[in-house]
This record gives structure tokens, sequence and C-alpha cells, in this order.
């Protein structure tokens, strides 16, 4: 049988509380894997099915912040230390890395680093690539050249000591000549091969328990409360990276671990130094090709930006640097029969297509439903028009290959032509609701197909409604998603006022809310006080729980924290046209474009919309939005930074002003405050004379912010 796999819906077709259960699910299944395989040295799934879950954990998150639980995977490294061990806190944390699973994902890493740094394509940037060692994490920290103490790395933060052991191990040196005065070292504890093999037939003639694999082997021996056990165990270390250190290693990662291995450390013989993406893709594939010969276990390439300043200045996110990535090996595949293509209908009004298939394992997995993504996907295109597949539709009764990379939601690879039956017909993406019959039409440049029923479909009016309940919005207790769909079906509530006038329609009266089944009166009165506690909004969240295309949270922070309040808001939302000045001034907001720009109008152009949403504010009091941050000389300013910025890149300097409270518009207006001025400064210096706006240059900025 295969593991729970909760909603068989893609990340695009979650609902609200769709979503909150999924991350409830998973919070659940990372935790518990986390703890078999980094505290019991005994993994409950494959890497693969583990990286596959996070990956899904993250991309919620990233779809739904504001339902982001406390205890999520994404903030996390490893697993809290066992108390079989003393606790040693590292001086720096032991994170993980984000991973890439195609080629276009380490693309993509060259391109997100080049854009942080300010670097051109053409630009000389180095990495390093190394195998990924499937081993345990070990971090040895040395004193004026002796070995102090050896620590897992636990959750990150705080890992276990295991010093005695790790003194055992050959490869580790318990005393370095013309090192650092403080030197951590990190790398990976790891069982050979044939190791494990005669290992495991040692256990095996003494009646003991063997060894399901060499990384359990190694982690378990690692951790033994008896160091004359781990001694006997035959363990080996590689070093690639460190801590805390008195002095820099070297200039490049390359040069580092060069002086680590001139130390007398172990370092991985594959590793190269390479000077562009396509270099390390030829890199993986040659490793890839060895790992069938190697002696111990790799389960990708790792990955890292080779100047170390570079390193420095782009770094880390929460849980992973931004200067590393790991390149893991694709996942398992699997042929199965497409047995029908049904379209689900989203809040946006997205029609999404999803396969059903005959049900097959893939890595430990039996899946039975594909996120298909689009009607182009299925025609054998993407949204460019370019061929995928080779070119080669799907349709129902294919035999297709299924799967499993990066997302727990599977993918199909490919169909089997020879496999399709002569009377076959390509599948007709509906051009009608199958909701409501409204039509569904595409726009130019949208790869989705989406009804234009809205309220009147009854797939987005309760879809929308549950996002408007949900967690990042008015979050009210006791009314979720399945408490909406229920009033939605009994005709409670049709828009979100509605909400705010239950208590007025069914407290008392022939239909009370005390007397449905589920409900008693103090549930009932609850859910009132809950309701009316909500009453009162922060405007930000207020924006976000509209439901509107392309506004997310953060949008709503962005609109709300620019027009302060809702009455300057919506007098700039009646009065706007592309191109007029209330145009201009929303595009200026730095995060906001044409097509959030666009999607906005169209919400408030449409008369019933704009309707329910005034409905809705009567019942509300919406909160002007206030900066948390005041004690900054540039809190509440409004600033354009304009021309070469030379200290740093432009994507520093919003992250920095952002931080001090400043808010970073895109354009010169009336309303802003100070405008950065450097090399090549154009037409927006020239207004900002007009206008008699303060300009200042980069050095000026840095000094303003405590940074010259």
């Amino acid at each position: 049988m295969g593991r729970d796999m909760g909603t068989d819906k893609s990340v695009h077709d979650l609902s609200e509380a769709d979503a909150r259960n999924e991350l409830s699910r998973l919070a659940k299944l990372l935790a518990d894997a986390n703890i078999a395989y980094h505290s019991h040295d005994n993994p409950v799934m494959s890497d693969a099915e583990f990286d596959a879950l996070k990956r899904r954990n993250e991309q919620i998150e990233n779809a739904f912040p504001n339902l982001k639980r406390i205890d999520s995977a994404s903030d996390k490294v490893g697993a809290v230390p066992s108390e079989k061990f003393s606790k040693i806190i590292h001086r720096q944390r032991m994170l993980s890395l984000s991973n890439a699973f195609s080629e276009s994902d380490v693309f993509d890493f060259d391109t997100q680093v080049r854009k942080f740094l300010g670097l051109g394509a053409t630009d000389l940037l180095t990495y390093t690539a190394e195998p990924k060692i499937d081993g345990l994490s070990l971090s040895l920290r040395y004193e004026e050249g002796k070995l102090v103490y050896a620590a897992t790395r636990g959750d990150g933060s705080v890992g276990e000591n295991v010093t005695a052991n790790a003194r055992t191990i050959p490869d580790i040196p318990d005393e370095l000549v013309n090192a650092p005065s403080v030197l951590e070292v990190r790398g990976e504890v790891y069982m050979s091969r044939s190791d494990f093999l005669n290992l495991n037939e040692i256990q095996e003639e003494k009646g003991d328990k063997t060894f399901a694999n060499p990384r359990n082997a190694a982690a378990g021996s690692l951790r033994q409360l008896n160091a004359s056990v781990t001694r006997s165990r035959p363990l080996r270390f590689f070093a690639y990276a460190w801590g805390e250190t008195s002095e820099p290693l070297a200039e490049t990662q390359q040069k580092a671990i060069e002086r680590l291995a001139a130390l007398g450390f172990s370092i991985n013989p594959l590793t190269k130094a390479l000077g562009s993406p396509q270099k390390l893709l030829e890199h993986f594939a040659t490793i890839s090709q060895q790992r069938a010969t190697l002696d111990y276990d790799i389960d990708g390439v790792v990955y890292k930006v080779n100047q170390l300043d570079l390193q420095h200045r782009l770094g880390f996110r929460s849980t992973t640097p931004r200067w590393a990535i790991a390149h893991k090996f694709p996942a398992e595949t699997a042929w199965t029969r497409l047995e029908a293509i049904e379209i689900q209908v989203g809040r946006t009004g997205a029609l999404s297509p999803v396969a059903r298939l005959t049900p097959v394992t893939v890595g430990g997995v039996v899946v039975s439903n594909v996120t298909l993504h689009n009607e182009d996907y299925i025609s054998g295109v993407d949204s460019k028009g370019q061929p995928i597949r080779e070119g080669r539709d799907l349709r129902v009764g294919d035999w297709v290959q299924v799967y499993r990379a990066g997302d727990v939601i599977p993918k199909i690879a490919d169909t089997d032509l020879s496999k399709r039956a002569e009377d076959s017909e390509p599948y007709e993406f509906p051009i009608k609701c199958p909701e409501c019959e409204s039509d569904a039409i595409r726009e130019e440049g949208d790869s989705v197909r989406r009804c234009t029923g809205g309220m009147i479909c009854p797939a987005q009016a309760v879809e929308k409604l549950k996002h408007f309940v949900s967690r990042g919005a008015f979050d009210i207790e006791g009314l979720g998603g399945k408490q909406v769909e229920q009033f939605y079906q009994d005709g409670w509530i049709k828009e979100p006022a509605d909400i705010f006038l239950l208590r007025e329609r069914y407290e008392n009266g022939l239909k009370q809310l005390k007397n449905r089944e589920g409900w008693g009166a103090k549930s009932a009165s609850n859910l009132f006080d809950a309701i009316d506690e909500k009453r009162i909004i922060p405007f930000a969240k207020f924006l976000f729980a509209l439901g509107i295309r392309h506004v997310g949270e953060n949008a709503g922070k962005l609109l709300a924290n620019h027009y302060s309040d809702w009455l300057n808001f919506i007098q700039a939302m009646d009065q706007i046209e592309v191109g007029n000045a209330q145009w201009d001034d929303l595009i200026s907001i730095d995060g906001v474009g044409d097509v959030m720009a666009k999607a906005l109008i169209s919400a408030f152009s449409q008369s019933e919309e704009h309707a329910s949403i005034l409905r809705l504010v009567e019942q509300l009091t919406i909160e002007t939005a206030v900066s948390n941050i005041t004690d900054s000389p540039v809190a509440g300013k409004t600033v354009v930074f304009t021309g070469s910025l030379e200290r740093m890149t432009r994507a520093e300097a919003k992250a920095t002003a952002e931080s001090l409270g400043a808010k970073v518009a895109g354009s010169v207006s009336k309303k802003t405050d100070i405008l950065i001025a450097g090399p090549g400064a154009g037409s927006k210096a020239k207004k900002a004379v007009e206008l008699g706006i303060e300009t200042i240059d980069e050095d000026a900025w840095l000094t303003l912010i405590g940074k010259g």
C-alpha cells in the first residue's frame, strides 16, 4: 500500500482549506522523517520522496504564505539532538541546501546569483562542483591546532557531542599544523560500499542486526554511546566546508578545500572549479556515469559560488545559502494508463486539467493522479509554443511515463505512441466552464483558460469565500472551508458581506444556527463573537482577503503601505484607467507591474464585484497601514533608485531600504522623498529637480542609513 498522499490536487488548484490541511499533513510527515533519519538512523522514506514532500511544502507556502506553520519544515534543518548525548551549540549554524532537479533549475540558479550580484550574463563567475556524499554531517572544532570537539548537525543550531567517537576515525586528525588558531572543519562521515558489505557479513555471523545501507551504518556507528564500538566500524570522513575561522582559509572555495587537504583532511577528488552552468552540467553527467563504480554512495552534485567574497555578499536565506545548490539525481519512473482527463475550477476561474491514472507505484508511492497544467501541456507544447515531449500530445487511453522528481504530485514525462489505439482522438479542451457553463476564455499571454462566470460560478464563489476566511486573510475562528461550503450550499452566504450578517439573520427567528446539525447555542454564539472580532481588520489583510488575482499577501502590503488607507485606495481605483495619473501612481510602486494593475482594474470595474466589495466595507473598520519601524532615518519615506549603483546591487539596495522602513518606488512623483542617483541617472533625476525632490548619491545614501 502506498503512503498517504493527502489531496491529489496540484498546488495551483489548492483551496485555502486544502492548503492548510496539506501543510499540516506535510509537517507531521517531514518531522517524523527527520527524526527517523537524523535521530534514529532508520529512514522511513527515500531521499527522493523526502525531497519531493519538502518541495511541495515550500511550493504551498509560497502560494499561501499566510498559512506557513510555526513548525514548518522549510525553517528546519535536521532534527532535535538525541538526549543520549550532551549538546553543543554551533557557533555558525549548519544549514541545509536548496535543491535542483533539472538542467533548467541549474541555469536558474546561475541567473539568480548573477541578478543578486548585479553581474551580466557574460561576466566571469566560477563555481565548484563536488559529489554530494550520502552520509552524516559532522563539524570538527580545532583551537590552536588541537581537536576540541566534534558535533553532529542536529537541528542546525544545536548538535550532539560525539567527540570521543570522532577521534576514532582515521581521516580525522587530532592535531593540525599551520592551521588558523580557530578552525571549524565540516564534512561528511560515511562508510564505503565494500566496508559496508564486510560489516554486514560480520554482523550476520555474530547474529547481530544488519544495516539497510551504508548511510544508516555510518550514522549508527558514529552515534554509539561506547566509542570502542565506533572504533571497530570502518568510518571515513570527507571535508568540504568550514564554519567559524579566525582567519580566511583562502580567497576561493576551491583553494580553501585544497588548504584543508594540506592540513591533512581527505577531500573528494572529483571536486572541480568550473566557469559556466553548462560546464557544471557536463561534470554532473560525468559523475552520474561514474556513480555506480564509486565505492561510496552519492545522491547528487553540489554547486557553490567559488569566490568567497561573493558568497559573503550573497548571504543566506532562513535555512539555506544563496550561493550553493544541490543538483539531485533523477528519481524513479514508471509506465501506466491514462484513464481520464478531468477539469477542476479554481478560485480565479482557472480550468485545471488532472489526469486519472491506473494506479502505479513510483519511488515507493502509489500514484493515481497527475496534474496536466493547462491545454498547451496536453497538446505537447509549452507556453511559448515550443514542443515538449517532442510535440507528442496526451490522450485518454495513452500509455504514459510518470516520474516523481522534486514534486510529490507526479508529472508525465512522455507517452508511448506505439501503444496508442488507432481510434484515439485528440483531447478537446472545454470552452465552457464545467461548473456553471459560462464561457471559458483564454486571454492573450495567459497560459490558462478561465471561467468568466465570476461569483455566479459556484466553484469560484466557494473558493473565494474560503480564501476570505483563511489564516492570512480574516482568519475567523470556527469558520473554515468546510463551514463556508455548507453555508454557501444552504444559501446562507453568497458573498463576504453575508458572513457579517449571520448573527443578524440566524441568531433568532425560524432559522437559527444553534439548531443546525453539528451546532449548539454555545458554538453558534462563539462563531458570531469570532466574526464580530474581525470587523476591525488591517488594510493589508483586507486587500489580500478580497482574493483579487495577482494580489497576494505581499502585494496587499505593498498597496496598503502606498495608499495608507481604504479611502485613498478606492478613490484611486474608481478613477484609474491605463495611462492616466492614477495608473502611473499605481505602477510606480516597486513590485507592482502592468499585470497586477490590470487585475485591479478588472476587479473594480466589474459592477457586481465592486458593489459586493462596498457592501463588505460597510460592515468593517479598515485600519490605516502604519509602519512598525520608526527609529530609522528613512522610516516612512518614499525613495527611488536610479542610475548605476557601484557599491551594491539594486536588489541589495531595495532590501536594505525596506528593512529600514522605507518605501521603494519605481518612478519619481510628488510623493517621492529621496532620489538616490548613481552614474547614468537620466529622466528620473531631471524630474526630481523639477519637483524639488532631495537628490543624493550612493555614498550619501549609505552614510544616511549608517552603512557608509
